[in-house]
């Protein structure tokens, strides 16, 4: 078996692992739809060893409870990404060149910056979809990340 080429992905939340929009309740709660393909996905990943997080801006309770339900963590309210991702990768000594981050808008880009390897969903923000090695076939919320492991993963590890 071949080895991964990274070791870390890196989802932003909103417009990778949701569609980007938000059902806003009458007593202000918000709620999103998620695709249980990419929760198959980010399994057969952390089977296969493979460390993954969630970055997000986001302050949002379904945020954290995704990442619980998912079993990876969890970095969200973060306004500055670049940050966020830099200090939790000297905290865990990995290498940001074998980290992948998965992101579809310009407050990503910070972050983007960071990395060795850049995936947009397909439906991204113009200027990400300009800075991505590679544009997935799949929309955010539409199985992007269950697309990435099978760009990128399952040619490498066992189903």
């Amino acid at each position: 078996m071949d080895s991964l080429p990274f070791d870390l992905v890196v989802y932003d939340f909103d417009g990778v692992m949701t569609d980007n929009r938000v059902l806003v309740l009458e007593d202000g709660r918000e709620a999103v739809f998620v695709s249980r393909s990419d929760g198959w996905a980010v399994a057969r990943m952390r089977e296969a060893g493979l460390r993954q997080i969630i970055l997000s801006t986001e302050e949002n309770p379904v945020v954290a409870a995704r990442g619980r339900k998912l079993r990876i963590p969890v970095i969200h309210g973060s306004t500055d990404k670049r940050r966020a991702l830099l200090d939790y990768l000297h905290e865990h000594g990995l290498d940001p060149a074998r980290t992948v981050f998965v992101g579809n808008d310009v407050n990503d880009l910070g972050a983007m910056s960071v990395v060795g390897f850049v995936v947009a969903p397909a439906d991204s923000h113009p200027d990400v979809l300009a800075r991505a090695d590679h544009v997935l076939h799949a929309r955010g919320g539409a199985h992007a990340v269950r697309a990435f492991y099978e760009t990128f993963v399952l040619k490498v590890t066992p189903a």
